[in-house]
């Protein structure tokens, strides 16, 4: 391979610089930067956004850790790491706007790297990219899917489909029956390319993110609210809480290989509400979310057909 582990971590610091200036120019604010060191081993580079015009809250995090041994969660699915050291590099971002009618958004691009004296590494890379609206729209769905659709196309006709069908399934409250978004794309354990491709796919999922999310933001910004509206998006988000909490992968491994929890847990909304068996008005915008748009929909295909 010509890239290194190196190349990586270069191109995910700068990688944060421009997303964080994108949002900068989006909102009027700037982010917060917390630099953190892990006692184990590595650190991070945590920027936050909160309280601004656009944004109410929002976190662009870089973390490049390491250590001699792998925490459960990594290791349990792969036995194979056992005994071995790891590092693991990335950028994650959740975007929470305050309009209802901007949908949340989260990313990630990452790199893991386990080693053993004697024996070649095992590496591989992971990331994606999933919208969660509260107030949809179809031509919002549609791009999104365009741009991952695009970004996937030089790398093979059979990666979008299998992507986007991977996120779909991997973003899923199992307890709630319903997906926590209209998907987008999910890759893990990507080694099955050379480690050049790899990177580079990693960067194209990374340059596509703001192509995908900000003429959605633009697009929506100035649409007005209501306060019912806001509290609408407040119980949803507790589904965005829900997941993150119980089954995302990314959370697990950052708080049990000793990373900074604030940085894990910047990912959370500022304000959430949670209703008993709260239910939406029969025809309402609100049930349109669950019955028409959190659907397992091939947005391109149907596009393509009207």
């Amino acid at each position: 391979m010509t890239a290194t582990i190196d190349d990586v971590k270069s191109y995910l610091l700068e990688l944060q610089d421009r997303i964080c200036a994108t949002f900068e120019q989006a909102d009027g604010g700037t982010f917060y930067e917390d630099s953190w060191e892990r006692p184990g081993g590595g650190g991070g580079r945590t920027r936050v956004l909160e309280h601004g015009a656009l944004i109410e809250k929002g976190g662009v995090n870089f973390s490049h850790v390491y250590g001699d041994s792998l925490p459960p969660s990594a290791s349990a699915h792969r036995p194979e790491l056992a005994g071995r050291s790891f590092q693991a590099m990335g950028l994650s971002l959740v975007i929470h706007p305050k309009n209802p009618h901007i949908p949340t958004s989260h990313a990630n691009v990452r790199l893991f790297v386990a080693e053993k004296p004697g024996e070649n590494p095992i590496w591989w890379f992971g990331g994606g990219f999933d919208l969660t609206p509260y107030y949809a729209h179809e031509e919002d769905c549609v791009h999104w899917h365009q741009v991952a659709h695009d970004a996937c196309a030089p790398f093979g006709d059979e990666v979008y489909p299998e992507y986007k069908a991977w996120c779909d399934r991997y973003f899923y409250l199992k307890h709630r029956d319903e997906p926590r978004g209209i998907g987008g794309l999910f890759y893990d354990d990507m080694n099955q390319w050379d480690f050049d491709t790899c990177f580079a796919f990693m960067r194209a999922i990374g340059e596509a993110f703001t192509d995908a999310y900000m003429p959605i933001v633009e697009r929506r910004r100035h649409t007005p609210f209501t306060e019912q509206e806001r509290e609408f998006q407040a119980h949803r988000r507790g589904r965005y809480v829900e997941f993150n909490l119980v089954f995302d992968r990314g959370t697990l491994f950052g708080l049990q290989s000793g990373g900074r929890t604030e940085s894990i847990l910047m990912s959370l909304p500022p304000h959430v509400q949670w209703s008993y068996d709260w239910q939406p008005e029969a025809n309402s915008r609100e049930a349109r979310l669950t019955e028409y748009f959190l659907q397992d929909r091939d947005w391109l295909g149907e596009a393509q057909a009207k």
